[in-house]
């Protein structure tokens, strides 16, 4: 058996000009673990692209404990909108100005982007 770290999982998720990435990894010790990856794509005035990147690791003892965080949080996001006081369709995000100069933008930067709504209760532990 080797000694070496190996990517045992990869899931990328594309969003617009994000891209997620769910990464399972395995330690020397055989030990699972999950990194989650935020990259950002910014294009320059010259052509040039550069990615902006933000990445958490979440070890096998706080899976329990994240999952459990997730659920409760998506629940309350359920009933957040039951309330009627948010948003319950697909729908443009609102013109905004980023600084009085700036002009307003006339598409939303995520403009076309589709999200599932997720029941948690109804995924196995490795559907996870």
């Amino acid at each position: 058996m080797s000694d070496e770290r190996e990517d045992v999982y990869s899931k990328p998720v594309r969003a617009g000009k994000r891209t997620y990435f769910f990464d399972v990894k395995s330690t020397r010790g055989r030990d699972l673990y999950l990194t989650i990856t935020e990259s950002k794509k910014h294009t320059h005035e010259d052509g040039s692209a550069s990615y902006e990147k933000h990445k958490i690791f979440l070890y096998k003892e706080d899976f329990e404990k994240f999952i459990d965080g997730l659920r409760d949080v998506y629940a309350e996001i359920d009933r957040l909108k039951a309330t009627g006081g948010y948003t319950q369709h697909d729908s443009p995000k609102p013109e905004r100005h980023d600084s009085p100069q700036d002009p307003p933008l006339t598409e939303s930067p995520d403009a076309g982007n589709k999200f599932t709504d997720v029941n948690f209760e109804d995924l196995d532990r490795k559907d996870i």
